[in-house]
């Protein structure tokens, strides 16, 4: 792939176009990153404070007793929002729907553990691990390989 730069002082805004045979899977993946690029943030509470939670840090959100929180190392914030909101919010950012209750960041991913009835433990570099569901595996496979997912 190559990639051309024109920097001038004429252009009031970037102006990105690509050119290729057709759509490939990269293609589409750098297309849903530009398209993902205004900054998504969530607000959560913590200690009855509000404060600002940057997806990047965030290894999963998940719903608990009519609530939804997001896991951050060993905190458990409350979001403001129903997961289905959170999921379509964070698509752009490597999220993928692991369960029923579960969204999660595929690039925390450390590891993957087998189970016997055919979900998978995912391990989190921060320590902290979620399973997903056997009907949601295809799908997390592939967002870690950057292919869009269609599920049924």
């Amino acid at each position: 792939m190559k990639v051309k730069i024109d920097l001038d002082d004429t252009y009031d805004e970037p102006v990105i176009t690509i050119q290729a045979k057709e759509l490939t899977p990269a293609l589409k993946e750098v297309i849903d990153y530009l398209k993902g690029q205004k900054q998504t943030r969530l607000l959560g509470v913590k200690d009855q404070q509000t404060i600002v939670i940057d997806p990047k840090k965030v290894d999963y959100v998940f719903s608990e007793r009519r609530k939804v929180y997001a896991k951050i190392g060993k905190d458990d914030i409350q979001v403001n929002m129903k997961l289905y909101e959170v999921e379509a919010e964070l698509k752009h950012h490597a999220f993928v729907r692991f369960s029923k209750s579960v969204v999660g960041n595929v690039n925390r991913i450390h590891q993957f553990e087998s189970s016997f009835n055919g979900s998978l433990c995912v391990h989190f570099k921060s320590g902290n691990k979620e399973y997903i569901s056997r009907k949601f595996v295809s799908d997390v496979k592939m967002k870690l390989f950057n292919e869009e997912g269609h599920h049924d």
